[in-house]
């Protein structure tokens, strides 16, 4: 299939094919004795994700583990549909995100306030998994892949309070979900991934570091794709972590409303990503979708607002 790329390591990158692009979010096929699917993308996205699986010769009882790094519908609202086409698989989540898989609806209402109308175009419905195949993950943990190959899952809350990067034992491959940012392979850029509610610099700081220190071999991002030059990556996504906050900070402390500081903080941004001076339309448009100025802004500027109340 043209979507699903082998990695090595029997570990294969699937095109979700996220709203019908190309290259907006990768699932993951572990495919050991114990096959393991990491981030099920969208719920419109779970029968281009099962047509894969099932081109890999994974069948409906043959899929031991479901695992995403957050539950964000762009990375878990496929979730509901993948569990009930495979039965035996276990869904593997951060403690603090398993009662948003049990029962969507707060989730859901969430995100239609943010998305609105595009909701069902770009993710659909998040349907509910039952309660008693979902296992969490702590600050740490560990899923058996079999043949004493394990994915570890380390928490990283820095871009939402129930993420968490996973480690192959085996490849030494990092799932970065998106606390290491947003990356686009066709230029090379990588941007912050920063939406409220639970962005905060420093938690977000500290969960590139932790990275850094569990010494990836590789960095597998949800969005999208493998990078091997980990340590300069790591370094460039807590740059950019910086600067976006440096940014909407002078914004903020301007009093601007988060309009004007989006068109500032865009503006002045420009320059670093070469997607946004492309001339292929389709490819800024993505990277505005992946890693929006908008988005950005709001997590930092409701950040700033319950950690430096403006003057009155």
């Amino acid at each position: 299939m043209d979507n699903v790329t082998p990695l090595g390591g029997d570990v294969y990158e699937i095109d979700t094919r996220m709203a019908g692009y190309s290259g907006i979010t990768a699932g993951y096929l572990i495919l050991g004795d114990r096959p393991c699917l990491v981030e099920t993308g969208t719920s419109t996205s779970a029968p281009v994700v099962r047509e894969a699986l099932t081109s890999l010769g994974v069948g409906p009882n043959d899929l031991a583990t479901v695992v995403v790094t957050h539950i964000h519908l762009d990375h878990a609202g496929g979730v509901g549909d993948i569990a009930g086409h495979y039965p035996a698989a276990e869904i593997v989540v951060h403690e603090k995100g398993a009662r948003h898989l049990a029962d969507p609806s707060r989730l859901m209402a969430s995100a239609r306030m943010v998305w609105g109308d595009q909701l069902d175009r770009l993710f659909g419905r998040l349907a509910p998994t039952d309660a008693a195949r979902i296992r969490t993950l702590g600050d740490t943990g560990s899923i058996d892949l079999g043949g004493g190959r394990t994915l570890s899952g380390h928490y990283s809350p820095g871009h939402a309070k129930h993420h968490v990067g996973l480690l192959d034992s085996f490849t030494g491959d990092l799932y970065v979900g998106d606390a290491a940012g947003v990356y686009l392979p066709e230029t090379g850029d990588l941007r912050p991934a920063t939406p409220p509610p639970d962005f905060d610099l420093q938690t977000a700081l500290n969960s590139v570091a932790l990275f850094g220190e569990l010494g990836p071999q590789r960095l597998l991002f949800s969005h999208y794709g493998p990078v091997t030059d980990v340590d300069s990556t790591l370094e460039r996504s807590a740059e950019e972590l910086r600067i976006w906050v440096d940014l909407t900070t002078q914004a903020h402390t301007a009093g601007m409303d988060l309009d004007h500081a989006v068109a500032m903080v865009r503006d002045r941004t420009r320059e670093r990503y070469a997607a946004l001076a492309t001339e292929n339309e389709e490819t800024a448009e993505r990277f505005e979708l992946l890693s929006g100025a908008p988005s950005n802004v709001a997590g930092i500027m409701h950040w700033l607002e319950r950690t430096r109340p403006a003057a009155t």
